[in-house]
């Protein structure tokens, strides 16, 4: 090698090393999901097969987990180190739990074919007294005939929603429905239109939320606000309305919604049909919507106070929803959060001190997550998160706001911002494709003082669609930094006259 190759082949070196350096302080730069929210997960008990459905915290501190094989266990120190928690089960020989609920001394239980209440009555840490609340729905036999349900409402009341026989009909009374227990066993018809729920809870203002899978009537999976009396979207379940009960609380049978129509379309047609408050879009955010979590921490969980989570047991993760009320329906935009779960994600619950526990199972459904059942814990770290806050639709357009001040110069810039639109066709064929798409133009971005939020004055708005917002181009004021998720996908039903 000659004097002049020997530099030339330093100089390559020297370049590449600094290359190489400037590549991982700009990875460094560029932080992940878990530098705000870092995941413990559990170590479950070897040899055990704990399929979680359900998961309450109980006075004591101890984390009560019921599972689909039908056994609780409680686990204690949940919000400390895995290897510092301790297993105990609790209960077995039950039937598919998907719903824990703590009142007044008992825990009361979502079984498959009736909702139990329990407790430990000589303390030795073992559940002793199992008595039946409500056993008001029949069950078939049918794999499918999931049974999800709540704590309790303002009122004393558990919500749960029965899946389909099959995910598709009815077969016996209130598949397809959901329905309220109170503490004291009273049952009351409540919602038609189920379909395949994957888990259900509560949103703003103490209103009741579930998430419905993709299938007939179901061109995506979605997060659904359940009203007394009306109907959200199935109507496999319509015959039950001939039993007196169900006409004694909800009135006369209503009209079926027309094949192959748009939900749009149908929400006019049919005065009680209350379409999806979020449509969900199918392989963006997920493919199985389960549980939902509501942040009444007050600011212990980040700066996403009063938002909703939805998780997906076959992504593998949580989408945070942010909610509002135009002209009487809920509507609003979700955002991929949390990556990285587990397994497939069913239950969970927020504490009001900031932790979120999220339970798994991949039975019956491939996860993304890997592993045939897990337990994990989500914390805030304490730094926040450069995200959009909230998207809110206006008379024009969109609002959008920001958990720190943007670049003006970036989230000003039109060209930092995509946007298109398209809906799903309400059928009874199994699920839909995106159809009637359309492209809006986002014609000015105004940045407000603070660099706080932003208004995009949008032309070509669509009822009845979901307007996906993509934002690469937009960064931070402080480091300069992408957002931490770029997209948005707002449901429009609504919009306000200013």
């Amino acid at each position: 090698m000659t004097i002049s190759n020997f530099k030339l082949q330093i100089c390559i070196t020297i370049l590449a090393l600094a290359l190489g350096h400037a590549c991982v302080f700009a990875q460094a730069k560029n932080p992940t999901e878990a530098d705000y929210y870092p995941m413990t997960r559990f170590t479950l008990p070897e040899g055990e097969v704990i399929e979680p459905g359900g998961i309450e915290l109980m006075p004591d501190g101890k984390l009560a987990v019921g599972t689909r094989r039908g056994e609780i266990w409680m686990i204690e120190n949940p919000k400390g180190d895995a290897d510092k928690m301790k297993y105990t089960r609790w209960a077995a020989g039950l039937h598919e739990i998907l719903g824990l609920a703590y009142r007044d001394g008992w825990l009361y239980i979502t079984q498959r074919p009736e909702v139990t209440r329990a407790k430990d009555l000589d303390g030795d840490g073992r559940g002793d007294l199992f008595l039946t609340v409500s056993d008001d729905w029949e069950i078939s036999g049918d794999y499918h005939e999931y049974n999800f349900g709540t704590k309790f409402d303002r009122e004393g009341n558990m919500w749960f929603v029965l899946c389909l026989t099959g995910s598709f009909s009815s077969s016996v009374p209130y598949r397809g429905w959901a329905v309220r227990v109170s503490h004291d066993g009273k049952f009351i018809p409540t919602c038609s239109g189920i379909r395949s729920p994957g888990g259900i809870g509560f949103g703003p203002n103490g209103d009741v939320f579930y998430c419905d899978n993709q299938g007939p009537w179901n061109g995506t999976s979605s997060l659904k606000h359940l009203v007394p009396g009306h109907f959200v979207g199935h109507p496999g379940g319509f015959k039950w309305y001939d039993l007196p009960e169900v006409e004694n609380a909800m009135g006369p049978r209503l009209d079926t919604p027309k094949d192959k129509s748009r939900f749009h379309v149908e929400k006019e047609r049919l005065p009680k049909y209350i379409p999806p408050a979020i449509l969900l879009p199918h392989g963006k955010v997920g493919n199985s919507a389960s549980t939902i979590i509501f942040d009444d921490t007050d600011g212990k969980f980040g700066p996403f106070k009063g938002q909703t989570f939805v998780a997906d047991q076959s992504h593998s993760n949580l989408v945070r929803c942010h909610l509002e009320k135009i002209d009487g329906l809920y509507q609003g935009a979700c955002f991929v959060f949390r990556t990285g779960f587990g397994s497939g994600n069913v239950p969970g619950i927020l504490t009001k001190d900031g932790h979120m526990f999220i339970g798994g199972t991949a039975r019956g459904w491939g996860a993304r997550g890997g592993k045939p059942f897990a337990m994990d814990r989500l914390d805030w770290s304490g730094k926040v998160p450069f995200e959009v806050h909230e998207m809110r639709i206006k008379s024009d357009g969109f609002e959008l706001t920001f958990t720190k001040p943007v670049d003006k110069t970036t989230a000003g810039d039109v060209s930092s911002y995509a946007m298109k639109t398209w809906t799903y066709i309400f059928q009874s064929g199994y699920g839909s494709p995106e159809v009637d798409h359309t492209t809006p133009t986002i014609k000015s971005a105004t940045v407000a003082p603070d660099g706080k939020s932003v208004r995009l004055v949008v032309d070509g708005l669509q009822i009845g669609h979901v307007h996906e917002l993509t934002m690469k181009g937009i960064r931070s004021a402080d480091e300069k930094l992408p957002l931490l998720h770029d997209t948005g996908w707002y449901t429009l039903w609504n919009i306000p006259k200013k």
